[in-house]
């Protein structure tokens, strides 16, 4: 591999929009490729250009959305890494800015699978290099769950930059839907601190899940007269972050802001955004955008662009620049 050559980026069908602006952030068109369908159901995927001994990235976004399932998305997206693989590609780079299965890492309950881990172990036995993806579920599973290289990409520049109008607004909490998530809201806890010049305090609520019942209404830290930021990996059905919301309400906060990087909206979403205890609900565009086709109350929802992000990190891995540098760095505009 030539270090002088640019990177070849693949975007698979259904990521074309991300990838084609993640492409612009690096300042190259997206590399061509073909997928065919047959009329058995099954399909297939080749380049169109030739990756002999080039550095190729590789975009999907493996979320299911009608016509697509999960399953399916990332079947096709394992074939088009081997194929890559057996036409010489020097190093093939698998990017997925949400990591499906990544919530089933540990075993609950007798003979559980470890999914994340399958997952792994089959984009290394197609020849993935390297796996690039942005707020997993639990950082330490992900992280020990590959073999190949990784790269764990943070949305918290994405949520400094939109929160800090509300730093100068008014007094801030930050507060975690659950212990799990302690980590996640401290690390946009002193982001946001560093910003505003001064401390951002937190709080946590006490939540149980089993056989997917969600209990515990408990909530620790100063709410009353400020604004709550509630952050989260993702928002799935909703069901934790409206419960956090009614408890900041029932404890005084002022404004509920709901924070998650992947928008896996479900059907329940619903409920979140119309209901009068959340004020606006923010992710970013790492999940296909058709969730909800008509959501109602629209203007609650904002959606931040990812491609910057990733763009630049892509650029940096093909450089060989730090990945640390960029998220210490001031947010992107």
């Amino acid at each position: 591999m030539s270090a002088a050559s640019p990177p070849l980026l693949f975007a698979l069908d259904g990521s074309r929009d991300l990838g084609e602006r993640i492409a612009g952030e690096m300042g190259i068109g997206l590399a061509l490729h073909e997928e065919r369908n047959f009329e058995d159901g099954e399909h297939k995927t080749r380049p169109l250009e030739n990756v002999r001994d080039r550095d190729v990235y590789v975009l999907h976004q493996l979320d299911g959305e009608p016509g697509a399932s999960v399953n399916d998305k990332l079947c096709r997206f394992m074939f088009f890494l081997g194929a890559l693989r057996d036409a010489s590609a020097a190093r093939v780079t698998a990017v997925i800015p949400y990591l499906v299965y990544a919530r089933k890492d540990r075993k609950t309950k007798s003979r559980d699978p470890l999914t994340s881990r399958y997952v792994a172990q089959v984009l290394e036995a197609v020849g993935t290099d390297r796996v690039v993806t942005m707020d997993v579920h639990n950082l330490a599973a992900f992280q020990n769950a590959f073999r190949c290289r990784t790269e764990h990409l943070s949305a918290r520049p994405l949520f400094v930059r939109h929160f800090a109008s509300d730093l100068d607004a008014g007094p801030v909490t930050v507060v975690s839907p659950d212990v799990g998530g302690a980590k996640r809201a401290e690390s946009l806890r002193t982001a946001l601190g560093a910003v505003a010049g001064t401390e951002v305090p937190g709080a946590f609520m006490d939540k149980k899940r089993s056989g997917g019942v969600v209990s515990g209404d408990t909530l620790v830290g100063p709410v009353s007269g400020r604004t709550a930021i509630i952050p989260d990996d993702m928002i799935s059905s909703g069901t934790t972050m409206l419960r956090a919301a009614h408890a900041c309400r029932a404890q005084g906060a002022v404004r509920v802001v709901a924070v998650a990087t992947h928008g896996v909206f479900q059907t329940e979403t619903r409920n979140l955004l119309s209901d009068a205890a959340v004020d606006q609900v923010v992710v970013t565009d790492t999940v296909t955008p058709a969730r909800l086709a008509d959501p109602p109350d629209r203007g609650k929802l904002v959606v931040l662009d990812a491609a910057p992000l990733f763009g630049q990190a892509l650029q940096r891995i093909h450089d060989g620049g730090s990945l640390t540098a960029l998220f210490e760095d001031a947010p992107p505009a």
